[in-house]
């Protein structure tokens, strides 16, 4: 293998990326119900591979991270702060059971193995995979007035606890919030995300990618005018108003004419509507047979989202506006969808309408362009990110994940991943109010958040996988098992008490919450690739947030009653 370690001296980004492709490949692979995923397969590659010595430059680790939490923070974050309040209570207490019960966990498990206070706030480290815990403990150790190379051993010991169980404890958190959860619930992180993401979008049938209903509900339709031959264009259109239809398009002789409202129809006239199903259905036998396909009756149709800005609409209601709006104005123009803050809002006459809402419309080129100058602006798609935006953010984050309060002689503090997660979470919610400026794509922030997260992982298996085999050859498998009970035990507890008295009933909001509750990042991106939405995001980045004190205060408490 000295090859390979020669190979991965030179390019260490090899050994990074055949821990990624391994990994994911090995992720896919199914063992009866049971599948590791991406994130999970790439670790155990990274750890394998790393067996024959890799360097790779820590501020990788750091970097990748950032780009995976702000990612993560970016999309959720007008869904976060529209959620936050009363409902946000059981979040709170699911992170203050998990610390309890990790405690609780840990001391005993120390007790009965006869573990120092080194070598129990380290199992805690690892296997709660808090790095914090390592500074918070080893502070506290030098507090206890003891000789000095006992506290260089004691401190020593912190260090070959965690190398020895942060492997698991990243793996050991997939298993229980991928696999073990949605059994005890007995239904799929999927399932259930898509049941909460229609909820929340005030009942409205949420479509996957490539996914369009067999029914729409907007359709067009060409006929030869025979019954309707008499009847002008207003009074058509005008005979449906709530569920409107347009004439679009008039062929008369062989060509094609203006469509005005006082046209007029003749008998043989070849006319294209575009409407709801409701009404074409309706009108269909007052007008005269329908045809398949009749040349240059093609019509190219947009659906563009645009921005409120109109300060003659605020806080009118839907119905008001749709009487007061003038029938020149409305021709052509359908609503198709209304939603603040990313959330959907139902298309009821007593909605109120504000500002910076987001109309989706449908309609021909013209049409969609007229309306746009006198509602606001029209959002165009784009495939680039606004990195000026993204770096800024990241900028704010990691300056504060750097500001650190102190509790006596207890630092706390968001490190980089609490303040790069909130950062995301405030520039996606001003985005989502001020969407001139700051877009990224679906796109990227996924391969962002997917990149982040494999890449992290990858490169902890890298750096520590090689000393935490080492180790438990040195020590046996005692603090191995250890490790593992101190990742499983309280996770499964909170996974109880969360169930049965907190009375979580969705498994993707509560798996989201559960791996917050752990601060495990791998976890939480396993729960996202299972749930394929940004369900989980919510409740993980309260509970996120919790765990880094929570759990950072267990350092000084382990080594006070270990």
């Amino acid at each position: 293998m000295e090859w390979l370690h020669e190979l991965f001296k030179k390019s260490p980004e090899i050994a990074l990326f055949l821990s990624l492709a391994a990994g994911y490949y090995i992720g896919k692979i199914k063992f009866g119900s049971f599948q590791l995923g991406g994130v999970a397969g790439s670790l155990l590659v990274a750890v394998l591979v790393s067996q024959v010595g890799v360097a790779i430059d820590p501020g990788v680790k750091s970097v990748l991270f950032a780009l995976f939490i702000y990612a993560v923070g970016y999309e959720s974050g007008p869904q976060f702060f529209n959620s936050l309040g009363r409902q946000s209570v059981r979040e709170i207490i699911l992170a203050v059971v998990l610390a309890v019960t990790a405690l609780l966990t840990v001391v005993i498990m120390a007790k009965i193995f006869g573990l120092d206070k080194g070598l129990a706030a380290g199992v805690a480290a690892g296997g709660l995979t808090q790095s914090a815990i390592i500074g918070t403990a080893g502070d506290a150790i030098t507090k206890l007035g003891l000789a000095a190379d006992e506290v260089a051993r004691l401190q020593g010991n912190v260090a070959v606890g965690y190398a020895v169980t942060y492997v698991f404890g990243s793996f050991g958190a997939i298993i229980v919030c991928v696999n073990i959860l949605p059994k005890l619930m007995g239904r799929t992180i999927r399932e259930d995300a898509i049941k909460a993401e229609t909820a929340l979008q005030a009942g409205v049938q949420v479509l996957g990618p490539g996914q369009t209903p067999a029914a729409p509900d907007l359709i067009g339709r060409i006929y030869d005018v025979g019954p309707g031959a008499g009847r002008s264009v207003a009074d058509i259109e005008s005979a449906h108003p709530n569920t409107a239809i347009t004439i679009e398009r008039v062929k008369r002789n062989g060509q094609i004419i203006d469509v005005s409202p006082d046209l007029v129809l003749a008998a043989d006239d070849i006319v294209l509507l575009v409407g709801r199903r409701e009404a074409m259905l309706s009108v269909s036998s007052q007008l005269g047979k329908e045809l398949h396909a009749v040349e240059g009756m093609e019509l190219v149709m947009q659906r563009r989202d645009m921005v409120l800005t109109n300060k003659i609409y605020h806080n009118k209601t839907v119905g008001e506006i749709r009487s007061a709006t003038a029938p020149g104005v409305r021709h052509g123009i359908f609503v198709v969808q209304l939603s603040r803050m990313g959330k959907i809002l139902p298309m009821q006459s007593e909605t109120v309408v504000q500002t910076g809402d987001v109309v989706t419309i449908y309609g021909a080129e013209q049409d969609v362009k007229r309306v746009a100058a006198e509602v606001g602006y029209m959002i165009v798609p784009s495939a680039k990110t606004d990195f000026v935006y993204m770096g800024a953010g990241l900028v704010v984050g990691l300056l504060v994940g750097l500001l650190v309060a102190r509790i006596g002689s207890i630092p706390l503090t968001l490190g980089s991943g609490g303040g790069v997660l909130l950062s995301g979470l405030v520039f996606g919610w001003f985005r989502a109010k001020r969407q001139t400026f700051g877009y990224m794509p679906s796109g990227a922030v996924q391969i962002l958040k997917d990149l982040g997260l494999a890449g992290f992982v990858a490169v902890v298996g890298l750096t520590s996988g090689l000393q935490a085999v080492e180790t438990v050859r040195e020590h046996g498998l005692t603090l191995f098992g250890v490790g593992v009970v101190v990742t499983i035990l309280p996770m499964i507890l909170t996974m109880l008490i969360g169930r049965y008295i907190l009375r979580y009933d969705n498994v993707a909001v509560f798996a989201g919450a559960l791996s917050g509750s752990r601060s495990a990042n791998p976890a939480f991106g396993e729960v996202l690739n299972a749930a394929q939405n940004s369900i989980p995001t919510v409740p993980f980045a309260i509970t996120y947030a919790l765990a880094n004190v929570f759990l950072t205060l267990l350092g000084p408490l382990v080594v006070a009653f270990v």
